[in-house]
């Protein structure tokens, strides 16, 4: 494959990846959420109970603006914070009863982001292009692990 070719995968993947972003940014606005937000609640849903430490992890975000965000969720009534019985210094994170709604309602959401981004692309091309971009995401962060030698 030419250095060519490569570098426009690359740069359409940049392309792309920004212009879904502000696509679901402003599709989530219209739900009265914001697109961090939604992660956050969709990541709860699937592990309710985690520590902020542990969900900042996951989501790759700075503790700090984890804790912002949390806040909002939390002033919103979307998410609760409980003192772990474990190690009283954290909490953890559980959707309150309009939480599990919210993000329930999103499902239908992202459904339809999905249904018509992806409109008239052939199941054979969607699986093409998913078994590409895990190698991709695999090889990115085989790269970006600090035990990782760059081949010279």
């Amino acid at each position: 494959m030419s250095l060519d070719l490569k570098r426009e995968l690359v740069s359409q993947l940049v392309e792309s990846s920004r212009l879904l972003r502000n696509f679901i940014d402003h599709r989530a606005k219209s739900q009265g959420t914001t697109r961090a937000q939604w992660i956050v609640l969709f990541r709860l849903r699937e592990q309710e109970g985690l520590s902020q430490v542990d969900l900042a992890d996951v989501l790759e975000l700075q503790p700090i603006s984890l804790v912002r965000l949390l806040d909002r969720l939390v002033e919103h009534g979307l998410v609760e914070r409980r003192h772990d019985p474990k190690d009283r210094r954290a909490n953890r994170l559980f959707l309150t009863a309009a939480g599990r709604q919210l993000v329930d309602d999103l499902d239908s959401l992202r459904d339809s982001i999905a249904t018509e981004v992806l409109q008239d692309v052939p199941s054979a091309s969607i699986q093409a292009s998913l078994d590409t971009l895990r190698d991709i995401k695999d090889r990115i962060k085989s790269l970006a692990d600090p035990g990782h030698v760059a081949a010279k």
